[in-house]
């Protein structure tokens, strides 16, 4: 059995995912543990070079838990043309093709590869049928403007596995990605 990628979001309700830091005003206990679940089950992340560059600055500092001590740990690895300015633990450079090496990555042992924040990543791959599942937390706020997660991809069907509401009002959903059709 492969592995199976998890992108996780923040999602304003209009599907912005850009600069989450400033349309997430509020948190709860839910919210948090829901992350918590989540990370657990991954062993690996992938991120684009825009998102490690910003979390490369601020994670191996940060005490913010359980998220700081999980990626600082994992292996991670990263979409880009140009050398890591920044070493980051374990962190290197995808070498080829981004669907070529996730397609690899998935058949070799391991818990599930986790995708956070990086939207480019998580359109070409899910435009490529390598996303199995997306983990959003759906913020109550309109943003109008910034990049959406879903924009330009072609049609694909998901299957809800759960959902519920926090206290804060944020809608917790998890889809499975229908790869048969």
């Amino acid at each position: 059995m492969s592995r199976k990628v998890v992108a996780a979001y923040f999602l304003s309700l209009d599907g912005v995912a850009e600069g989450a830091d400033k349309f997430l005003t509020s948190w709860d206990d839910e919210t948090d543990a829901v992350g918590g679940r989540l990370i657990s089950t991954q062993d690996t992340v992938i991120f684009g070079r825009r998102t490690y560059d910003e979390f490369a600055g601020f994670w191996p500092t940060s005490d913010i838990q359980p998220f700081a001590d999980f990626v600082n740990a994992v292996p991670k690895y990263v979409a880009t043309s140009t050398p890591l300015a920044t070493q980051w633990g374990t962190a290197q450079a995808i070498e080829g093709e981004l669907t070529d090496f996730v397609r690899d990555l998935k058949e070799q042992p391991g818990g599930d590869i986790g995708i956070h924040g990086s939207i480019s990543v998580t359109q070409a791959l899910l435009a490529a049928g390598l996303v199995d599942e997306l983990s959003l937390v759906i913020v109550p706020t309109v943003v109008g403007t910034g990049r959406r997660l879903l924009d330009n991809l072609p049609q694909i069907s998901l299957e809800p596995i759960s959902s519920s509401t926090t206290p804060s009002g944020h809608l917790l959903v998890d889809y499975r990605v229908n790869h048969s059709g």
